[in-house]
């Protein structure tokens, strides 16, 4: 149920329905449909609990946005095994998709060679990725993982932050780091870091070389020129992959540069061998509220001036 029933509550407020706790009983009331899937729900989250799997509040949103993607969330009994969406393992946790366009992610990412992802903040581009990563390596299918980030400068000035360049980069890369460390134990990021098997270089620094048995993610894609993204894509190695990830609508390039995920995306999307996955407002996976924001920021540049 959570903490102070908050699971539930969330429940109640997505589907429409009321559901009363009685002991170890809850009686669900509401439409015939809405009460149907938010049984289910229930019974697939209790099954989590049964198998000593966490329950969180976006396990709930990824249980109902799987009702709402596939219409029927599971078969009645004896129908069948149970459809669901695709997950991604690591030794410390599993990943499951909680939108049909993180379930696309995730399949385009077992086919393609080469996969863009683009939309807003939240939907869970850079998580899968580097949960992506992190699972090849461990299963032994490629022997490094490289991470890189543009050090775009978003309203700030990079020569201010104190440190050598290291220090002033690693602010930027962050979020990769916080990544890496919920989808792998600690002390295997930190020796993989240390003898190489995982790397964080800047973008500019990535010119010249050739990045074989390699998983390389490129995040935060949008900030990248016309020119560093095709320098990019070209450093793609005998049996690497890449995975290239960002929101079109957050560009901090000067005014009347061209982002290079942009174009790649516009140019190469029918390319044999690349697949390319759009997210939207919808598909975000924070808080409730994040959606509503990206939602009205959209609406906003949709509108014309007044």
């Amino acid at each position: 149920m959570g903490s102070h029933d908050q699971n539930l509550a969330f429940l109640e407020r997505r589907l429409g329905i009321e559901a009363t706790v009685r002991g170890n009983h809850v009686a669900l009331r509401g439409p015939a449909e809405a009460c149907r899937q938010a049984r289910k729900v229930l019974e697939s989250l209790y099954d989590r609990v049964k198998r000593g799997e966490a329950v969180a509040l976006g396990d709930v949103d990824g249980a109902i946005r799987m009702a709402a993607s596939q219409g029927q969330l599971f078969p009645a009994d004896g129908d069948g095994p149970r459809p669901g969406f695709a997950q991604v393992a690591t030794r410390k946790k599993t990943i499951v998709a909680r939108t049909a366009a993180q379930d696309a992610y995730i399949r385009s990412l077992g086919r393609h060679e080469l996969v863009f992802a683009t939309g807003p903040a939240g939907t869970g581009k850079t998580y899968i990725a580097v949960a992506w990563a992190a699972a090849l390596i461990e299963r032994g299918e490629a022997d490094r993982i490289i991470l890189s980030r543009p050090a775009v400068e978003a309203g700030e000035r990079l020569g201010f932050l104190p440190g050598d360049m290291k220090e002033k980069v690693d602010p930027y890369l962050r979020p990769l780091y916080d990544a890496l460390y919920d989808v792998m134990p600690a002390e295997k990021v930190e020796r993989g870091m240390t003898s190489g098997m995982i790397e964080i270089a800047p973008l500019a620094f990535m010119r010249g070389r050739t990045l074989a048995n390699a998983i390389v993610l490129l995040d935060e894609a949008q900030n990248t020129s016309s020119m560093q993204m095709k320098m990019f894509l070209t450093r793609l190695g005998e049996n690497s992959r890449m995975i290239i990830t960002g929101d079109p609508t957050q560009i901090d390039l000067p005014p009347g540069q061209v982002s290079g995920l942009a174009e790649a995306v516009g140019l190469l999307e029918n390319v044999e061998g690349i697949g390319v996955t759009r997210f939207s407002a919808a598909d975000v996976v924070r808080h409730e509220l994040v959606a509503r924001i990206v939602r009205a920021y959209e609406g906003a540049h949709e509108s014309p001036s007044v």
